[in-house]
């Protein structure tokens, strides 16, 4: 992705900005990656309005899945979101491999992570993760799913899809099943929190990808 694109920005007001991540774009630098990032672009659009605003992160998506991301524009705005996280309502949908007996699923697993970043479900130790899943369409070969996580681990979705012999479309970590499709089909769809200033309750939804309906049609 160019790092001049647009920024796709779904919601915006004094002290939050809400994005539409592209697939295959970091949200922050990591040490191969310092500029092409979203975390860049965002701190790029602030400082053209004023020179002196800063951005905040709040949460991060893997490099490979698209969809909402909250930006805080200060400090306070990012602690108390981020202290208030474990309320935010989170779903995503994904298209995974297989169809499905049952419509409606939940996952838990304890997570672990390897000195490689890679992570995996075990019965002892690790951290505890939950993962519920409804099955919004299928064809012979895919099923589309709504996913509601109610902990929010680091690759906690992949994992868990994998698990159940699931995986997601276009995964290349978690699976055997290797495919040949340009993007992982997982997506942030939606998020349901307080605002932090107000305490009005937010609710951002944005469409699923073209490319996922298409692909269980």
């Amino acid at each position: 992705m160019n790092k001049k694109k647009k920024l796709n920005i779904v919601y915006e007001d004094k002290d939050l900005l809400i994005i539409n991540k592209e697939p295959h774009l970091l949200t922050i630098s990591n040490a191969f990656e310092k500029e092409n990032t979203l975390y860049y672009q965002v701190s790029c659009y602030v400082k053209k309005q004023n020179k002196n605003n800063k951005i905040f992160i709040v949460h991060r998506l893997d490099k490979e899945t698209s969809g909402l991301i909250i930006f805080a524009k200060n400090w306070q705005v990012k602690e108390l979101l981020q202290n208030n996280w474990p309320n935010v309502k989170r779903e995503y949908v994904a298209v995974v491999h297989g169809i499905f007996k049952n419509k409606k699923g939940t996952i838990k697993s304890y997570l672990k992570e390897t000195k490689t970043n890679y992570v995996y479900s075990t019965k002892k130790g690790g951290e505890e993760a939950i993962t519920d899943y409804e099955v919004i369409k299928s064809n012979k070969l895919y099923s589309l799913l709504k996913i509601h996580i109610l902990t929010g681990k680091k690759h906690q979705i992949r994992v868990h899809l994998n698990d159940i012999n699931h995986s997601i479309v276009g995964e290349k970590t978690y699976t055997n099943m290797k495919d040949k499709k340009n993007r992982l089909y997982l997506h942030a769809c939606y998020l349901e929190f307080k605002h932090p200033s107000n305490n009005k309750i937010m609710r951002i939804s944005i469409p699923y990808p073209n490319e996922f309906i298409d692909l269980v049609k």
